[in-house]
């Protein structure tokens, strides 16, 4: 394939503006508005990937889950991770459709519900850290480590939060299909919300786990299989900062890897915002990739020309 391809990982926070914009309608607009964004990518000569996160989405899920527990059964967080799946997937894919019909365009799209297998021995299964839902009292969330078999923690000062395993991903049970769809240039959605995390058994079985798979080792570890010669995390700053909210802070133009892990040690990037994207970032580039870049969404276009966004370089 001639044309250079990228992966996009669309932070889930990315469909939610505000706490004032949380409905379906809402997260469908502020799809819409990224797509346009995207198109312009496709319509420049990209083959794009898009993956996205699914944090605020899978505790909206839960909670009504919770809220209608004496009425229904609950749900399983790996079907969680399916449903936002196929509920993003369509918003982006629609959004995105109709941006290339305005603009005369006849592109494909296809969304693919994808699985991710992690291992069942990942040491994340006997110390579950990845806050989801909502918050708790600390009594309430008790009855529910008693009554539910939920790990839980407080978190951060701001209550108590069902906590859950994040392992590493180790492979893409669809990425075949990916590269077919890729190969007859249809702009693709997977790996929604990290994919639905599976265990493979001796037999080559594959088993749901209750788990939430990072969406940016997910989307690297996609990005690394099919050689993309660009990965771009996007999310909620235009640029990543050194010394983040203090008085010193800097915006990051241009670093390498080495430049990166130096600030990743030094603690400039926190663990449960910037620091797994960086991460992310060495990890695709130390695996052959070229270029990564960071930045808000409405940025794509200036960023892929590198005139935005952090750009991060062997």
């Amino acid at each position: 394939m001639s044309k250079p391809l990228v992966v996009i990982a669309v932070g889930g926070n990315s469909l939610i503006t505000d706490s004032t914009h949380m409905s379906v309608l809402d997260q469908y607009q502020a799809a819409g508005q990224t797509s346009r964004h995207i198109e312009s990518l496709v319509e420049a000569g990209y083959r794009v990937v898009i993956t996205h996160g699914n944090g605020p989405q899978v505790g909206f899920i839960l909670l009504r889950s919770e809220l209608a527990k004496d009425v229904l059964h609950q749900v399983p967080l790996e079907s969680c991770v399916a449903d936002t799946q196929g509920a993003i997937g369509y918003q982006i894919e629609q959004t995105l459709a109709n941006e290339f019909r305005k603009r005369g365009k006849d592109v494909r799209l296809s969304t693919v519900i994808t699985q991710v297998v992690v291992d069942k021995d990942d040491p994340a299964f006997t110390d579950p850290s990845k806050p989801i839902g909502p918050f708790y009292s600390e009594a309430d969330a008790r009855k529910h480590e008693q009554s539910d078999g939920w790990a839980v923690k407080e978190d951060a000062g701001r209550g108590w939060r069902r906590v859950v395993a994040s392992p590493k991903p180790l492979e893409i049970v669809e990425e075949d299909a990916i590269r077919i769809l890729l190969e007859h240039d249809v702009v693709v959605i997977a790996v929604g919300g990290g994919g639905i995390p599976v265990i493979r058994d001796e037999d080559g079985m594959l088993t749901g786990c209750a788990a939430v798979i990072d969406k940016d080792a997910a989307s690297c570890l996609l990005a690394k299989n099919l050689g993309a010669d660009t990965f771009i995390i996007s999310t909620a700053v235009d640029k990543v900062m050194w010394n983040f909210g203090k008085p010193d802070q800097k915006a990051l133009d241009r670093i390498t890897v080495a430049e990166a892990k130096q600030y990743m040690q030094e603690g400039h990037f926190a663990a449960g915002s910037m620091k797994p994207k960086i991460e992310a970032a060495i990890n695709f580039l130390e695996g052959g990739g070229k270029h990564v870049i960071i930045t808000q969404p409405h940025l794509l276009e200036e960023a892929i020309a590198g005139e935005n966004g952090t750009h991060i370089v062997p």
